[in-house]
């Protein structure tokens, strides 16, 4: 029975430490697309992107994220952008922490 109960255990963490891993296997995907709409926050804003393939994602910008102050940029509505960053999705939205700005036109 001791052994039942030390194999079950060993097994849900196996469980978790894979589905933790997993949830972050999109870190530096890229997202380009038009800016339309911007939510200025607390450390940054959240920019809605509009790409090409009628996908919308919410860009999460802060200059803690970016790597300070010298690669941090304000988009504007209308900027043409290409970011670099971590992708997750919820039920109905993709979102993107944005590590780095790579072009804005």
């Amino acid at each position: 029975m001791k052994n039942l109960k030390k194999i079950s255990f060993l097994v849900l963490l196996m469980a978790f430490v894979i589905s933790c891993t997993t949830m972050k296997n999109n870190t530096n995907s890229a997202v380009s697309g038009k800016v339309e709409s911007i939510e200025s926050g607390k450390d940054g804003y959240t920019a809605k992107i509009n790409t090409d393939a009628k996908e919308v994602y919410f860009a999460t910008i802060s200059i803690v994220n970016v790597g300070g102050p010298q690669n941090y940029k304000q988009l504007k509505i209308g900027d043409v952008v290409s970011l670099k960053g971590e992708i997750w999705k919820t039920e109905d939205e993709n979102h993107i922490k944005v590590t780095q700005i790579v072009s804005v036109k």
